[in-house]
């Protein structure tokens, strides 16, 4: 008669304990996948563009190119970088 007391009140506890414990693996499991999601959409936003052709040093290169493919005379480099870089 005790056997069938203490298992009566020994499973459900039991039961009990492995229900919140399957419970807290899946929220963990739910929190990770979300926290994935979030890191890669942030990570998407971060980035910036690779060439960004408004910007002062791109203008720079590409004037140097110049200069170095022969196409502008040392002249006019000079000419054409002071007037990037009074813009």
């Amino acid at each position: 008669m005790e056997k069938i007391i203490f298992l009566g009140l020994v499973i459900p506890i039991f039961g009990f304990v492995l229900y919140l414990g399957a419970t807290a693996i899946m929220d963990g499991f739910s929190a990770k996948s979300a926290n994935k999601i979030n890191e890669n959409s942030d990570n998407e936003k971060i980035d910036p563009p690779l060439v960004d052709e408004d910007s002062l040093s791109y203008e720079l290169e590409k004037l140097n190119k110049l200069l170095k493919d022969g196409v502008l005379t040392q002249e006019e480099f000079e000419k054409a970088k002071r007037k990037i870089l009074d813009n």
